[in-house]
């Protein structure tokens, strides 16, 4: 795998991980996944979340599970599509709540970087996947390494906000210090759950206001259109 990309501040917060047995041999079997099958995503976007959103600046950590497995979606960030890609079902929920939480129109892509870029940590627990099979990464090592990267937010000193959609973000909750940063949690925004406590539990502007009583900027979740 390529970690060329990684910012250099998450090099060094991660830099023992990397050198742990179980993150060799997770490295080993995505190379051998790759030489085999199609995998999601491109080598050189797998650690997109690390390299657009440093370390020191994760005001915000978004959690999602197993990237996307259609053609072209998973770009190494959350929820997120490439440019050009029609937004999956949950990305279309997410915006619903966007309109009635903060009044921010639909833009005309899924494409999430501008969230990424203003410190808002877009990890999925698993970051890579089998083409058009789902969690087929899933077990592999992949959870070790992303609990070690929310457990690194989690002993940031400054407060951040952890946003836990749907109940196996739920379970990250032991992870984080909850004396300290802000939880928010929710039922995911998957059309099977959304109805059912997504809509309407304004994450986005709760976010922002605990980053406002912390004293840190907040995010501008308007995507501009591409």
């Amino acid at each position: 795998m390529n970690r060329d990309k990684i910012h250099p501040s998450w090099q060094k917060v991660l830099a023992d991980e990397f050198q742990q047995p179980y993150f060799q041999q997770l490295e080993a079997f995505v190379d051998a996944q790759r030489q085999q099958h199609e995998v999601f995503p491109p080598e050189d976007l797998v650690f997109s979340a690390l390299e657009h959103t440093p370390f020191d600046k994760v005001g915000v950590l978004l959690l999602g599970q197993d990237p996307y497995h259609d053609n072209r979606q998973a770009h190494g960030m959350c929820f997120s599509v490439q440019p050009g890609i029609k937004a999956p079902p949950s990305l279309v929920n997410i915006f619903k709540e966007l309109a009635t939480d903060l009044g921010c129109n639909r833009p005309n892509h899924g494409y999430l970087v501008p969230w990424a870029d203003q410190g808002v940590l877009l990890l999925n627990t698993v970051l890579t996947v089998r083409a058009h099979e789902a969690n087929s990464h899933k077990g592999r090592g992949w959870e070790r390494f992303t609990d070690a990267i929310i457990g690194k937010v989690s002993d940031k000193p400054d407060p951040v906000v952890f946003i836990l959609w749907g109940a196996p973000a739920q379970k990250k909750k032991k992870l984080i210090d909850t004396g300290r940063h802000v939880v928010i949690e929710s039922a995911h925004p998957s059309p099977l759950s959304a109805r059912n406590g997504f809509f309407g539990s304004k994450p986005f502007s709760r976010a922002n206001a605990a980053l406002s009583a912390a004293g840190k900027p907040v995010i501008d979740w308007q995507l501009p259109n591409l």
